[in-house]
């Protein structure tokens, strides 16, 4: 689920070397803020409506935007810092070895947290999006629309949502190599609900990401709706069962809107349940052009619609445009981030790592991603899912 860094680890493929990438996006908060705000301009400025964030994944982005917002000098501790800081690269990272380790934990789907995801309103309240089953918050009553008034005191509305999400997780302010929030930990929040103010104390819990939920909005017979918020760990594998499990008169919403990313293996296997075969994207390292293709035997036949937003990022415009080029979806809703660039790592002699952009990525029919996004074959807001369920409809599919 996750930053601007994009990495990858030689690997074998049947077509030829493949490499296991991470595009791990910006969230619509912000994750390089420093960059975008020094020239005056906000991300969500950019095509996004409204900030998201996720609570298992933005403690590390919030970390990186702190580095690029204070600038080369103060780019991190060791040689990684001095590398992302001469880079000028807005995509760079620069993790402490203790970082890096935990980062690599998120991209497993593991965390220590709460169980909640949040937004932000026009006004600036944080508003809880998403809460996460048999979590903490979840045992507390946390519902989602609340409205996230303090954490540990400090007052929410107006900041940026990555800042709460590290009080949430205990992360705020924390050395880079100081111990690490650890389970059974206590957070102070304050909330409210309509008229109701109230507080809880929650005790931090070892929690895996929930990343794909698939639901029959309509009944058995009807889409089978699949919902996927990142591309950790096994995600691919998830999405392929639930399409092996959807009923082919209803077809497939696979929604990507707040998409932020992951793991680029895992969404070209999510590709590879509705592909037999082919190429997904290419990519290039250092001017040498790779290619990632789809396993053969995935359902070609069953109606499919892609729910994209401003907030569908890296590894979901990767699997949205490798879909749309295909023939394969049709995709509904609005434009996605734009964000197609490709990070390496590179550990350095003190343990910290740097990832550095090294390359763009394209969808099958060769068009960047960087900056651009992918643009929906039709234009919906608000309607995107009834609209989306009208064009399966005329695809074969829907009760």
């Amino acid at each position: 689920m996750t930053g601007p860094c994009l990495f990858a680890r030689p690997r074998r493929s049947r077509r030829g070397a493949a490499l296991t990438l991470v595009f791990v996006s910006v969230l619509a908060t912000g994750a390089a803020a420093g960059t975008w705000e020094e020239s005056g301009r906000r991300p969500e400025e950019r095509r996004i409506p409204e900030r998201v964030a996720a609570e298992a994944d933005s403690v590390h982005r919030q970390k990186r935007a702190d580095r690029h917002a204070a600038g080369p000098a103060a780019a991190g501790a060791g040689t990684a810092g001095e590398v992302v800081g001469r880079s000028g690269d807005r995509w760079s990272t620069a993790f402490s070895a203790r970082e890096y380790e935990e980062f690599q934990q998120e991209l497993d789907g593991a965390y220590v947290g709460v169980g909640l995801w949040l937004r932000q309103a026009a006004d600036g309240r944080v508003l809880v999006s998403r809460v996460r089953p048999g979590g903490p918050a979840a045992a507390a009553g946390i519902r989602p629309g609340d409205e996230l008034r303090t954490v540990d005191g400090v007052a929410s509305r107006g900041a940026q949502v990555t800042d709460v999400v590290a009080r949430l997780r205990g992360n705020a302010g924390a050395a880079a190599e100081g111990p690490p929030p650890g389970a059974g930990s206590r957070v102070e929040l304050e909330l409210r609900r309509g008229t109701r103010q109230w507080a809880e104390t929650l005790r931090r819990a070892h929690l895996r990401d929930q990343n794909v939920i698939t639901d029959h909005p309509d009944g058995p017979d009807g889409p089978t709706r699949i919902r996927v918020g990142a591309f950790s760990s096994g995600t691919g594998e998830e999405i392929r069962r639930a399409v092996r499990a959807a009923s082919p008169r209803g077809g497939v919403l696979l929604d990507l809107r707040g998409n932020t990313g992951g793991l680029v293996r895992e969404a070209v296997t999510a590709a590879s349940a509705f592909l037999d075969g082919g190429l997904v994207a290419t990519y290039d390292v250092h001017g040498s052009q790779r290619a990632l293709y789809a396993e053969d035997g995935g359902n070609t036949q069953i109606p499919l619609a892609v729910l994209v937003d401003g907030g569908t990022m890296s590894a979901g415009e990767l699997l949205a445009g490798a879909l749309q080029d295909r023939a394969r979806a049709v995709v509904v809703g609005t434009p996605t981030f734009g964000k197609g660039s490709v990070q390496l790592p590179s550990r350095q002699p003190d343990g910290s790592v740097a990832e550095l952009t090294v390359g763009r990525y394209r969808t099958p029919s060769g068009r960047t991603v960087d900056d651009r996004g992918i643009t929906p074959d039709l234009i919906a807001e608000d309607d995107a899912q009834d609209r989306a369920r009208t064009v399966l409809s005329g695809l074969g599919g829907g009760a």
